[in-house]
Formats: structure tokens, C-alpha cells, sequence
């Protein structure tokens, strides 16, 4: 797990202060869950209040909205295009919020937080 700094500061002689107290459950952190193709697989993590996270590890399919015809497809995600979030992510084919995809029926945009959420969803893109 990933905790915030606050605690681990150092001294002016270099030497290591220690914590007053410990770790809070609100300074908790994790590293973020980057999307891949692939088969789908999820991950379940706990959060606050007991409430359980789903979050996407691999994906292969998306649901693609046509906002013109007001219809929605499930479609096979057959390559990442673009991510404009990030240049590593998009050598490496991170599907993020933004995400340009190739389908079955063309170009998708996805609208949904792969990493937060456990679906994910995408509208058409132009060519």
C-alpha cells in the first residue's frame, strides 16, 4: 500500500524523525490500476465503510453508445489507438478516461473510469 509522506520527514543532520503517531486509515493510498486488453479480469478492493471497489484490470469488451440513434452495443475492443492522457500510456495501450479505441463498428471514446469503476462504457468516435 501506498501512505502519504507526512510522517517520514527527516532532520536537518539528516537523521530520521519518528512518527508521533500512527498511520490514519484516511492516509491510505494504492497505485493506480492501469487497463489493459485483454481477457477480462477484475479486482476487488475494500473501501471505506465497508463498501467493495470493483476495478477493471483487462478488458475485451466495451459498450459503445451511439448518441444518434440512442442505441448501445457490446462490442470487442480489437485495438487502443490513442490516449491522449499520457504518452507512456499510450506506448504501452492504458485504456483511461479519453481513450481512443478500435471495435467491430469503428472508433470508440471512453467515457468511464476504467480504474475506478467496474464497467466500462464508450460513445462513438468520428474517423
Amino acid at each position: 500500500m501506498v501512505w502519504n509522506d507526512t510522517l517520514t520527514k527527516r532532520k536537518a543532520t539528516g537523521g530520521k524523525k519518528r512518527p508521533y503517531r500512527a498511520h490514519r486509515v484516511y492516509e491510505v493510498g494504492r497505485h493506480p490500476v492501469e487497463t489493459l486488453e485483454g481477457e477480462q479480469k477484475l479486482k476487488k478492493v475494500s473501501g471505506h465503510a465497508g463498501i467493495e471497489k470493483v476495478k477493471i484490470v483487462r478488458a475485451n469488451v466495451v459498450n459503445v453508445s451511439d448518441p444518434k440513434t440512442g442505441k448501445t452495443d457490446k462490442l470487442e475492443i480489437l485495438d487502443v489507438i490513442s490516449n491522449p492522457a499520457n504518452a507512456d500510456y499510450n506506448r504501452r495501450g492504458v485504456i483511461t478516461k479519453g481513450t481512443i479505441v478500435r471495435t467491430e463498428k469503428g472508433l470508440a471514446r471512453i467515457i468511464s473510469r476504467p480504474g475506478q469503476t467496474g464497467a466500462l462504457s464508450a460513445v462513438v468516435h468520428k474517423e
